[in-house]
């Protein structure tokens, strides 16, 4: 059997879908998980417009809106600056278990796809590729183009989970929140983290 991570690195980028990232940090505070987020400026952005959430720019004053927020949660929660080289994802002798990038652009994905290790969301997924530790990808983009999928490849060939958030309807879906709560649901799954969010398909059909 394998272990729950005690530590997840989540990233929160520009793209479309930061409802399915600010519950995956709920469900993730809920198991009891020690979580290092990461957001772009491009995320505060996306959160705003698509949530109405205002996220402070600067990592402390961010932490303390999120630990309010979900203030009854066991979870803990850390912040880093997309330049906090010391932080410690950014250091191979202490990487989180496991690091899942939800929403993910697709210039984030190229930029892990090529090493660019520019930023310390780049680097923390640099880090995790090379020691081996779980990491996830929630592209949201559509059509993908050919360039997306020669960058998904060449990161499923180094064994980078690639995880759209494409809803299934087995489960009969009656709102938005359902549609959100599969998607996470397949996430948590892939870094072996517990949850309640839906039946599996043999408890559902």
């Amino acid at each position: 059997m394998v272990n729950s991570p005690h530590r997840v690195t989540l990233a929160w980028t520009g793209a479309s879908g930061m409802p399915y990232g600010v519950r995956l940090m709920e469900q993730l505070l809920m198991a009891g998980v020690h979580v290092y987020l990461l957001v772009t400026s491009a995320g505060r952005v996306v959160a705003k417009q698509e949530m109405g959430l205002e996220l402070p720019s600067r990592p402390a004053e961010l932490a303390a809106l999120l630990r309010e927020r979900w203030a009854d949660l066991p979870g803990t929660l850390e912040v880093f600056g997309r330049d906090e080289w010391f932080a410690p994802v950014a250091s191979g002798s202490n990487p989180a278990d496991a690091m899942v990038v939800c929403p993910c652009t697709m210039g984030c994905l190229a930029a892990i796809a090529q090493g660019m290790s520019e930023n310390l969301i780049e680097r923390a997924a640099d880090v995790s590729i090379k020691e081996g530790r779980k990491l996830v990808l929630v592209p949201r983009e559509a059509p993908f183009s050919v360039l997306h999928l020669e960058n998904m490849l060449r990161l499923a060939r180094m064994g980078v989970v690639m995880l759209p958030p494409n809803p299934g309807f087995y489960h009969q879906p009656k709102t938005i929140d359902d549609l959100v709560d599969f998607v996470v649901a397949r996430i948590l799954d892939q870094i072996h983290v517990p949850h309640q969010l839906m039946p599996r398909w043999s408890e559902s059909v």
